[in-house]
């Protein structure tokens, strides 16, 4: 399956009819009326057919890129783009559209022009070469190209350039916002992580006090609200760590001006920045952590909900956790598909926090509370960092190869290093960050050490779900 987000051909284009800041109202047409009202209104039917196609293949390019990189949405605005001349293309309502510009777009509608490494739909900048000129395409100088033998493709790259070639038959879908339909925060994981973490990570090159986001797989850990939060800090946005619509649209909108998305000299979208790389869906048959988390919610949100059926947490994606997903499903109101997709992952980790959220501390008197639904990482402040460390004092109390923490709140690299230490001495990978099995396994130990069931000098500790 290619886990690359393409750019399609959307079913229609939202116009408005000004410039972006007017009062002017908005229409909304299909892509090829779209395309035929625009070619209809800038070129000339009499014109060669090669250069009338060359100068439709740069109309098509040069408003999916607005589409593809959501130039205007991103911006604050309700709209795909303008019918003002001095930024967008020429669009007039209702005129009419000649025959042969008609069929010539209907042949090639779904096709754009792409510089060879980069996978947008080029800003193919262009200028009717008589009134006005510009770094890219000069409409009437099309005309003479094409009277000189020149094929469209050859009159493009006469003026974008050797390396661009055309894109063809690409689908055509409905496309919706890119803004994600719930808040990215702490916890949550899939591909709309991962675009962020892409992103925040190129524009950290040009504001160098965001930091680093490492690894970038797609789950929201502290390194990612860190960088979030410096982010809305630079930006005057509220510094909640979260990746609501605004932030969302404000990190669109720096990166891609960052990119020079929207220029004739764009740095490019490579394959690499596009790809897919978190699991879209867990279903029956799938193994490992993931499925793991995903077991570990139900049980407990099981525990609080009846009609949730108890499942063993083995990180097997077997009938019975089918079951239990398809039970959750239900009761929540989502399509009952047996299947874990981003939209019931999210519900599945909000219906988990609400829960560990709303437990009193008399609940946890001498014994450590559940993981916290997100990864701990260096960089974090907040209460559970604070309950880490507590744990991992009282476990060092007894396993003195484990170092004492300051209990601040504050992962720091002495909160990280008693972290490693622990991992190392109880067998698990030594990465510094406490996953759900580290802190599984550290809450064990520390309710082991508290009931005064002290474990023998190596021995793991008494939980067995995430050995």
């Amino acid at each position: 399956m290619d886990n690359i987000i393409r750019p399609v051909i959307p079913e229609k284009v939202t116009v408005h009819l000004g410039p972006p800041n007017s009062a002017a109202q908005n229409v909304t047409v299909s892509f090829p009326d779209y395309i035929k009202n625009v070619a209809s209104s800038e070129i000339y039917p009499t014109w060669p057919e090669n250069a009338l196609r060359a100068n439709i293949y740069a109309q098509i390019s040069f408003v999916l890129n607005r589409i593809f990189t959501e130039f205007y949405p991103s911006r604050g605005f309700n709209f795909d783009i303008t019918n003002s001349t001095a930024t967008d293309q020429f669009f007039v309502p209702g005129r009419d559209i000649f025959e042969n510009i008609s069929q010539i777009v209907d042949e090639i509608f779904n096709s754009y022009v792409v510089r060879q490494g980069s996978v947008e739909p080029l800003f193919t900048q262009y200028c009717n070469g008589t009134t006005s000129t510009c770094p890219g395409l000069s409409q009437w100088g099309t005309v003479t190209l094409a009277n000189e033998g020149f094929t469209p493709l050859q009159i493009l790259q006469n003026y974008y350039g050797n390396d661009i070639s055309i894109i063809s038959d690409v689908p055509v879908e409905d496309i919706t916002a890119s803004v994600p339909s719930r808040s990215l925060r702490l916890g949550s994981a899939g591909n709309d992580v991962q675009s962020i973490q892409v992103r925040l990570n190129r524009i950290s090159a040009n504001y160098p006090a965001i930091p680093k986001i490492n690894p970038v797989n797609g789950i929201f850990t502290g390194n990612t609200e860190n960088a979030v939060k410096k982010f809305q800090e630079i930006f005057n946005l509220t510094q909640d760590g979260i990746v609501g619509p605004a932030t969302w649209y404000k990190i669109q909108f720096i990166y891609n001006g960052i990119k020079r998305l929207s220029e004739l000299d764009s740095e490019g979208l490579t394959v690499e920045e596009l790809s897919r790389q978190f699991p879209e869906t867990l279903s029956e048959g799938s193994r490992g952590d993931g499925v793991r988390i995903v077991q570990y919610f139900l049980s407990y949100v099981s525990l609080y909900n009846n009609t949730i059926p108890k499942i063993s947490i083995d990180g097997i994606y077997g009938p019975a956790t089918k079951n239990a997903v398809e039970a959750f499903q239900e009761e929540y109101g989502l399509p009952v598909t047996g299947i874990v997709n981003e939209e019931t992952y999210s519900t599945l980790y909000d219906a988990y926090r609400g829960i560990i959220r709303s437990l009193p501390d008399s609940l946890f008197v001498g014994t450590a509370r559940p993981y916290p639904g997100f990864d701990l990482t260096i960089g974090q402040k907040n209460e559970f960092v604070t309950l880490l460390q507590r744990y991992l004092n009282v476990i060092s109390e007894t396993y003195t190869e484990i170092p004492s923490v300051n209990v601040d709140g504050i992962f720091g690299p002495a909160t990280e290093n008693a972290v490693r230490a622990f991992q190392r001495t109880f067998g698990l990978p030594e990465t510094g960050i406490v996953g759900i099995n580290t802190w599984e396994a550290i809450g064990d130990l520390y309710d082991d050490l508290v009931k005064g069931s002290v474990v023998s000098e190596g021995q793991y500790p008494s939980g067995d779900a995430f050995k």
